[in-house]
């Protein structure tokens, strides 16, 4: 396989993969690292914030740039025949659907 069309199987898997993977964060707060703005400090994980609010979403895209990454450079190495299969639609179509999941788990806001 040559080194474009496997970028090419990388990209989309990772498009795909880090939708899932951010939907996923954010829903079961899986942050790799918390910020507190007040402070002006990074703490590991989900750390509660000494003073003011704590901001989780440098953490949720960190966890699911790193997992996607991951995927999408495991999925990259397989062969030819496998990876020729998938549809570079999954680009759009896998974050679409995350769009209406986030729509979903949003609707307190939406219907106060």
């Amino acid at each position: 396989m040559s080194a474009p069309s496997r970028f090419g199987v990388f990209a989309v898997t990772f498009a795909a993969a880090y939708a899932v993977l951010y939907v996923l964060a954010v829903d079961q707060n899986w942050a790799l690292f918390t910020y507190h703005p007040a402070t002006n400090t990074f703490a590991p994980l989900t750390g509660k914030a000494p003073a003011g609010p704590s901001m989780y979403w440098y953490g949720w895209m960190t966890t699911a740039a790193l997992g996607a990454g991951v995927l999408a450079a495991l999925v990259s190495l397989l062969p030819a025949g496998l990876t020729r299969r998938i549809w570079s639609g999954v680009a759009w179509a896998v974050p679409l659907c995350v769009i209406v999941v986030f729509a979903f788990l949003l609707k307190g806001y939406f219907l106060r």
